[in-house]
């Protein structure tokens, strides 16, 4: 059963050009998105050029043909269209096109699921933190990892309260170290990945309780043939040094005693905290401010010649 309607693909082509709003309507949709204001006059400016060059607007069919090609599918989607590096603006902004372009069928979707518009709003609105994120690191307009937010835009993945959830399946080492707990569970069983975005405020065990109650909710009222047993997550808020450094009522040590570690990877990936605590992944260990305790933790282990680990855990649900 296909809950997402079915459109053959000549189309869909048709319908991706009908649905990349006029100007007025395209500043509207912007604020939707929580799209930065710096950010949207540029993108207004840039509609028309998009709008008149033939092989643009090609790409952008191309590219929203291939974002919800496999809408709702845990594994769907393929990589967005980009262009020369040399394109500049329209280079960096592109990808904003081709998610707006492809709006209607997202929230077509999430009708034919009953996610209610608040969730969508909130869900979709992760593509202006992105712009805020690429804006703070690089100084301009765009997206770092465009492909991130295919999962938004393909139904995967879910804003809920303080915390986002994807729907996701249990990958062979995490999946082995859930069996060999004695759950029912294995490689390929459903799994709700937890992510935790930026911009939101402290990671707080009380805001954490609220998001994994409502995610509890969501998946069994909208999702009820995927049964989702265990949470996992992949993160530098996952490496345990941490704790060494933080008080133990903070709010990262508690958010790591919700899971069990299940399997380490000793390849350092000191740019995660970095990029997430202090803006930046390339910034000199000598400009790394201690003013939080966190910053210090940061700052002060890789000093020491420590490095940071990406943690692997899970919690049962």
């Amino acid at each position: 059963m296909h809950l997402f309607p079915q459109v053959p693909e000549e189309s869909l082509v048709t319908t991706a050009l009908v649905e990349l709003p006029e100007a007025d309507e395209l500043a509207e949709t912007l604020l939707d998105l929580a799209v930065p204001h710096e950010d949207i006059n540029e993108l207004l400016a840039l509609r028309a050029p998009l709008a008149a060059d033939p092989g643009l607007r090609r790409l952008l069919e191309k590219g929203v043909r291939e974002l919800v090609q496999d809408m709702g599918k845990t594994d769907g989607g393929g990589e967005l269209p980009r262009l020369p590096e040399d394109s500049g603006a329209m280079g960096r902004l592109f990808p904003v096109y081709v998610f707006v372009a492809a709006l209607p069928y997202v929230r077509a979707y999430h009708r034919e699921r009953s996610v209610s518009d608040g969730v969508s709003r909130r869900t979709l609105a992760d593509l202006g933190r992105q712009m805020a994120v690429h804006r703070r690191r690089v100084g301009t307009g765009g997206l770092l990892i465009p492909g991130w937010l295919g999962l938004h835009f393909r139904g995967e993945l879910y804003q809920l309260g303080r915390l986002q959830f994807q729907r996701s399946r249990l990958g062979g080492r995490i999946g082995e170290a859930v069996r060999a707990a004695g759950l029912p569970l294995g490689p390929e069983d459903f799994a709700l990945d937890v992510h935790v975005p930026d911009f939101l405020g402290p990671i707080t065990p009380e805001a954490c309780d609220r998001s994994l109650a409502l995610a509890t909710g969501f998946f069994a009222r909208h999702f009820p043939e995927e049964r989702y047993q265990v949470a996992t997550c992949h993160s530098w808020l996952l490496d345990p040094q941490l704790a060494g450094y933080l008080p133990k009522d903070s709010n990262i040590v508690r958010f790591q005693e919700r899971f069990r570690i299940a399997y380490e990877k000793k390849d350092a990936a000191d740019g995660d905290p970095v990029a997430f605590v202090f803006g930046d992944p390339e910034l000199p260990l000598d400009v790394l401010a201690g003013r939080t305790r966190l910053e210090r933790a940061i700052g002060d282990h890789l000093r020491a010649g420590g490095h940071w680990y990406c943690g692997h855990g899970w919690f049962e649900l």
